[in-house]
């Protein structure tokens, strides 16, 4: 694993941002979307050393043992505070709980979604455009509306026309008043909104969706590789 030039610092949040290479689409159905959301929420566990495609293999019960296991012994490279996969690019926003562990965890999940990606399209060579792109995330009040821009992308690029209604970001979460087990992200403590209001700081920028466009530019102008 190549060593980053400016090193992300351990109980710091950042945006992490890949692209696949030339605008390629490497997400093309539910079946491949569902799999790199399955590949974020096991290879953020340290102690997943098993090879994925293996894994898939198992039959259910002897996967939710070792899911079980994973969630026991808690310990993981990097916690998700929220997430969307797009058709060419994804956004995760990680909080890093081991050093060099986001480095090492998005390493796995874009290493393994290549193997995969080329396996099923009988295709070689690189998928993604360079290494993932980060930003820290300096303060809470960042960290709330960076939620909601990744959470308006899908509607932003008219996937969608209600944001909730993309199945691969984290919305659903966020304006769920239930608690799920099955939930990917930890934002317990994080925000002091409730799912009713955050609906609400969704919408209210929902009808500025071109303005987004901008946002993005000025994001991506301060990442570093």
């Amino acid at each position: 694993m190549q060593v980053r030039k400016d090193p992300l610092v351990t109980d710091h949040y950042y945006h992490i941002f890949s692209r696949s290479i030339a605008g390629y689409t490497v997400f093309n159905d539910d079946e491949e979307f569902s799999r790199f959301l399955e590949m974020i929420q096991l290879y953020r566990y340290d102690d997943f050393s098993h090879k994925f495609s293996k894994y898939k293999e198992l039959d259910t019960q002897s996967q939710q043992l070792i899911v079980q296991e994973l969630r026991e012994n808690n310990s993981v490279l990097a916690e998700i505070v929220a997430y969307c996969i797009m058709p060419t690019h994804t956004h995760l926003i990680l909080k890093q709980t081991k050093d060099q562990g986001i480095s090492r965890y998005i390493s796995k999940v874009l290493n393994s979604y290549t193997r995969y990606f080329n396996t099923k399209h009988k295709r070689g060579g690189p998928l993604w455009s360079s290494r993932f792109k980060s930003v820290l995330v300096s303060n809470d009040e960042q960290l709330l509306h960076l939620t909601r821009y990744i959470h308006l992308n899908p509607s932003s690029a008219g996937l969608v026309t209600e944001p909730d209604e993309w199945d691969y970001s984290s919305l659903g979460e966020y304006i769920s008043s239930s608690k799920d087990d099955e939930n990917i992200c930890t934002t317990e403590n994080l925000f002091e909104t409730t799912p009713t209001q955050y609906s609400k700081f969704i919408q209210d920028r929902k009808s500025y969706q071109r303005d987004l466009s901008m946002i993005k530019k000025l994001l991506l102008d301060n990442y570093t590789g």
